[in-house]
């Protein structure tokens, strides 16, 4: 068994490279020890969202506080908000964030591939498609 205390795991803010506007990060599961499994706690501010984005073995978001949106490639932008739960299937290119005047926060689960690798990160997201 291994307890994390409250405050001994840092927010951590989301690095630019992954998302456009503020977002903090709160790590929920780390993988190892035979685990696989991967989640944090993303807090967006308005308008703030990720990058397109694909998970090797998929991903679960469920939507704990606000309001967001979130998109697959190719589909509408979809608005998603408290209790909501939306699943992307592996490969799928996809983004998420808060709506464009209300914060939204999410569970991210996830599992990371036999590298180790949760995400594989693409273009940012353009002010035309987070509005259309």
């Amino acid at each position: 068994m291994d307890v994390t205390r409250a405050g001994d795991a840092p927010t951590t803010p989301g690095p630019a490279d992954w998302f456009t506007g503020d977002v903090l990060i709160d790590a929920a599961a780390v993988p190892g020890e035979g685990s696989r499994a991967a989640a944090a706690i993303v807090h967006f501010a308005p308008g703030a969202r990720t990058a397109w984005h694909t998970h090797p073995h998929g991903q679960t978001i469920l939507v704990t506080e606000g309001i967001g949106r979130c998109q697959r490639r190719g589909g509408p932008v979809t608005e998603i908000q408290t209790g909501d739960r939306v699943f992307f299937a592996p490969g799928e290119d996809h983004w998420h964030g808060a709506a464009p005047d209300r914060r939204m926060a999410h569970l991210a689960v996830h599992q990371v591939d036999d590298a180790g690798q949760a995400v594989v990160w693409g273009a940012h997201v353009s002010d035309d498609e987070y509005g259309a």
